[in-house]
């Protein structure tokens, strides 16, 4: 019994996708991440970063429903 809520690409997007999304550049992005002073939570996952869905929407502004999985086109 699979439901939205238990699909992890939904929780978070790429850290790529983000900084498209806050306009602040790739290199800018990562530097943020890396310092913990990214706009919103950041996960480090390995070698990867994932930013909190809900963090961003709350940031922009998105309310609920605005955007689905198959919009954010991953790294």
């Amino acid at each position: 019994m699979s439901t939205d809520r238990h699909n992890p690409s939904i929780w978070t997007f790429t850290e790529r996708t983000s900084t498209k999304a806050l306009t602040i550049g790739r290199s800018p992005g990562y530097a943020l991440a890396k310092q913990d002073e990214y706009p919103v939570t950041v996960l480090r996952l390995g070698n990867a970063y994932r930013v909190v869905t809900a963090d961003l929407h709350r940031l922009l502004g998105v309310t609920a429903g605005a955007v689905t999985p198959d919009t954010d086109p991953g790294p």
